[in-house]
C-alpha cells in the first residue's frame, strides 16, 4: 500500500514518487508487480487523480516503472536510473541536507552514525523466500 502522511511538507506528488521508489529499492514492489491504478490509488489517498497520474508519469519517466496501455503501471526491470554523476549531485545534497538538519542537535556522532547505519541496514532490499 501506498501511503502519505499529513502533514508532510513535501508536495504530494512528490510523497507518492519518494513512497513507490523507496518500496520498489526495499523490494517490498517486484519487478513486474502491479500498481494501484490511478483512480483507486487516488481514492485511497483521497486526491485528485490527477496528482496521481502525474506521479506515475514521473516515475514512468525515471525508469521507475513502465505504463502498458489499457493494463495499467507495473515496476519496470531493475536498471541504474541515474547517471553516476547524478546519484553523487544526490547524495551530496541528501548529505548537506541532512548535516544542517541533525548538527544543531548537538548530539554525539557516534549516536548519529548508528542510527544512519541502522536506518539504512532496514532500508535494504530484504530477502524473498
Amino acid at each position: 500500500m501506498i501511503q502519505i502522511a499529513t502533514g508532510d511538507p513535501r508536495p504530494i506528488v512528490r510523497q507518492i514518487t519518494d513512497a513507490v521508489r523507496m518500496r520498489i529499492a526495499t523490494g517490498d514492489l517486484a519487478h513486474g508487480q502491479q500498481l494501484p491504478s490511478v483512480r483507486g490509488l487516488a481514492q485511497q489517498l483521497t486526491i485528485n487523480p490527477n496528482t496521481v497520474a502525474k506521479a506515475y508519469a514521473e516515475l514512468v519517466s525515471e525508469g521507475w516503472l513502465d505504463s502498458r496501455q489499457g493494463m495499467g503501471f507495473y515496476v519496470a526491470p531493475p536498471r541504474q536510473r541515474l547517471s553516476d554523476a547524478e546519484r553523487e549531485r544526490r547524495l551530496d545534497e541528501a548529505v548537506a541536507t541532512f548535516v544542517n538538519d541533525v548538527v544543531p542537535l548537538g548530539l554525539p556522532s557516534k549516536t548519529v552514525q548508528q542510527r544512519i547505519a541502522d536506518a539504512f541496514e532496514r532500508a535494504l532490499p530484504r530477502k524473498r523466500a
